[in-house]
């Protein structure tokens, strides 16, 4: 490779790029992004959620220079957190993880083509505060591409367990013993107290009604908890909905377990690369409190990911501990931030600095949706 390849590139800011089209699906297809960076994920996004969320788009667009052919996609997205004018990669809290979406061997040399990168620099801005969070551990270093400082621990994991085949195989190294037992205890009386059924909704009407009574799930848990569901908005509800929907048999796959015919788990998640990422899940809690109704519709959800022939069953972010009753394993993941005023500057003191004041940062810096700005919506 050369040691330099100024003038490689061309960059400009098209924020009416075409996710859908057909370079877009090549690049993808050819690239280290994840299935939260899928065409299909990201045209819902910015055309479905930015809006009602008040972010702008911010899509980088890089090309060859002498051919015109797509090479980089970098989806971003202008946000208010209070005062700030902030830069963050599309996400709008429905996505885990974020990298460009570009190869590894093409993102190498455009960090050696001095003036794209300048030129990307230049054109984001600008900005009081660049946010990068939810990077994966091992992937592109976005901090190189845009002259930020070195990315920084989030305090969090994302976890993933390998899968293998059989399925037996894969429950007994992965799951402990005493565990695996549990949990064909609980399979028993479950399966004593009606007709249970465990399915992969395949139609547009079983997937609308699974996701209704995940909200009727979700709704009462995470207002205990003092914070929102996402699912209770209709911009959210209508998003997850359609990525189900339009990405029925390639990007999602939406689980159910049925007792008598009734919804009482499910599991919605998405497929890329032999890796099926967890999204979100709703368990009827209330009505089957003592039989773990939602650790053995991870295991059902195991299996068929098995029979299908994935690789990877990806809980993504998030600590909690049921996650490593399944031989998933952490990974760390990263933060990059840098501030692009004295207001942002001031900002990103107070959330790496000052202790005392960082709620009062935080809080400023937080994101604010139309409607129930009240609450901090989670998945």
């Amino acid at each position: 490779m050369n040691k330099n390849t100024i003038g490689t590139f061309d960059v400009s800011i098209d924020n009416a790029f075409d996710f859908l089209s057909q370079e877009y699906a090549e690049l993808f297809d050819n690239s280290a992004a994840t299935a939260f960076q899928h065409p299909l994920w990201l045209d819902r996004l910015y055309n479905k959620l930015a809006p009602s969320a008040a972010a702008k788009p911010l899509v980088v667009v890089v090309r060859y220079r002498a051919t015109g052919a797509l090479a980089m996609v970098l989806p971003l997205v202008r946000v208010r957190r209070g005062p700030i004018r902030a830069i963050e990669f599309a996400d709008l809290r429905v996505s885990d993880y974020h990298v460009p979406v570009c190869s590894a061997d093409v993102f190498s040399d455009l960090l050696r083509d001095e003036r794209a990168c300048r030129d990307i620099r230049r054109l984001i801005r600008p900005f009081d505060l660049l946010r990068m969070n939810k990077l994966p551990d091992g992937r592109l270093p976005i901090e190189a591409l845009l002259g930020a400082p070195r990315r920084t621990s989030m305090g969090t994991n994302a976890y993933s367990t390998v899968l293998t085949t059989p399925f037996e195989q894969w429950r007994a190294g992965a799951l402990d013993r005493s565990y695996q037992k549990e949990l064909a205890k609980k399979l028993r009386q479950l399966q004593k107290k009606g007709a249970l059924d465990f399915a992969c909704c395949d139609d547009k009407t079983s997937i609308l009604d699974a996701l209704e009574v995940m909200k009727g799930f979700r709704g009462p848990r995470f207002q205990a908890q003092g914070d929102g569901d996402l699912l209770q908005r209709p911009e959210y509800f209508d998003f997850y909905s359609d990525v189900a929907i339009r990405g029925l048999g390639s990007l999602a796959r939406l689980y159910v377990m049925k007792m008598d015919g009734n919804v009482i788990a499910a599991v919605l998640g998405l497929c890329h690369s032999g890796n099926f990422l967890v999204i979100m899940s709703a368990f009827d809690i209330a009505g089957y409190k003592s039989q773990s109704i939602g650790a053995l519709t991870f295991e059902q959800a195991a299996r068929d990911c098995i029979e299908r022939g994935d690789q990877i069953l990806d809980f993504t972010i998030g600590d909690e501990p049921y996650k490593k009753l399944f031989g998933a394993q952490p990974s760390p993941m990263w933060t990059v931030t840098q501030a692009g005023s004295a207001a942002g500057s001031l900002a990103l003191f107070a959330l790496r600095q000052a202790p005392w004041i960082k709620p009062a940062a935080k809080k400023m810096t937080e994101l604010r949706l139309p409607q129930s700005r009240a609450s901090s919506p989670t998945r």
